[in-house]
Order: structure tokens, then C-alpha cells, then sequence
């Protein structure tokens, strides 16, 4: 899961995948604003085949949150 992350992100913000880690987030990845984010969101959805809530969108703003919140979301849809 962490690798597909890291290379959507990669994609997405048209960073090499090994600068991206778990600590990536707007403050570190220049391309990453607000239109770059909701392109990420976007690719992760259809990528992962899951669904976004607004609230879950506002919190993904690290490679480490992204990864956070898709294991609750596993958790939540396993149940």
C-alpha cells in the first residue's frame, strides 16, 4: 500500500518517487497545492477504488496521513 501511495504521489505531483516519503506533504513538495491536491485525491480514489469523505479529503496532507486514513477506511469496510 505504501508504494502504490508513494507512486501516485510521485505522479501526481510529477515528483521522482524516491524523494517521496512518509513525511512528503505540501511543505516539502512545491507542486503540491490546492488543484494538485484534488488531483491526488482523485487518482487515489480510482487508483484504490475507494471513496473520500470531505472531511477524510482535508486530512490527507502527508504521504503518512494518506496511509493512515486508507487503513481506517480498510478497517471501517472489513467490518
Amino acid at each position: 500500500m505504501k508504494e502504490l501511495v508513494r507512486r501516485v504521489v510521485s505522479q501526481v505531483m510529477n515528483t521522482p518517487a524516491e524523494n517521496i516519503t512518509e513525511e512528503s506533504s505540501p511543505e516539502s513538495i512545491e507542486t503540491w497545492d490546492s488543484l494538485q491536491h484534488m488531483h491526488l485525491v482523485l487518482a487515489l480514489e480510482e487508483e484504490l477504488d475507494v471513496e473520500f469523505t470531505d472531511t477524510e479529503i482535508l486530512e490527507l496532507m502527508s504521504v503518512k496521513s494518506i496511509l493512515t486514513v486508507l487503513k481506517r477506511k480498510k478497517r471501517c469496510n472489513s467490518g
